[in-house]
C-alpha cells in the first residue's frame, strides 16, 4: 500500500482558485488509479475524480467538470487537484485515495484501500 499525505488546503473566496497535491510513499505508484474524493458534514463522500495509472485516463463527477482538472507527477509521486471557479458548495474534507490496478471504472470510495488524512477546503461567498 502506498502512504498519502494531502496539501494545499485552505481558505479562498468563490470564483477563487486552489491546488491540493496528494504526495505518495512507497513504491509502485505508477501502479496506482489515484482519485480525489470529498465530504462535507453530514453529507455523503463524494467522488471528485480520477485519473489512470498510466495518466491517459481521467473522470470527474458531474459538479466539478469543467471547473477541476486532475493530474499526476511521476517523478515527484505525487498527484494534483487543479480547481478552478471555486463554489461555496465545493467545501468539504477533500481526500486522496488509491487503488493498485490496471483496470479502469471503479469510482466507489470502497474500491480504494489507501486513502490520505484529508485536507480541508474553505470557499467563502
Amino acid at each position: 500500500q502506498v502512504q498519502l499525505v494531502e496539501s494545499g488546503g485552505g481558505l479562498v473566496q468563490a470564483g477563487g482558485s486552489l491546488r491540493l497535491s496528494c504526495s505518495a510513499s512507497g513504491r509502485a505508484f505508477s501502479s496506482y488509479v489515484m482519485a480525489w474524493f470529498r465530504q462535507a458534514p453530514g453529507k455523503e463522500r463524494e467522488f471528485v475524480g480520477a485519473i489512470s495509472w498510466s495518466g491517459g485516463r481521467t473522470a470527474y463527477g458531474d459538479s466539478v467538470k469543467g471547473r477541476f482538472t486532475i493530474s499526476r507527477d511521476y517523478a515527484k509521486n505525487t498527484m494534483y487537484l487543479q480547481m478552478i471557479s471555486l463554489k461555496p458548495e465545493d467545501t468539504a474534507v477533500y481526500y486522496c485515495a488509491g487503488l493498485r490496478t490496471t483496470d479502469w471504472g471503479r469510482f466507489r470510495p470502497a474500491d480504494f484501500g489507501s486513502w490520505g488524512q484529508g485536507t480541508q477546503v474553505t470557499v467563502s461567498s
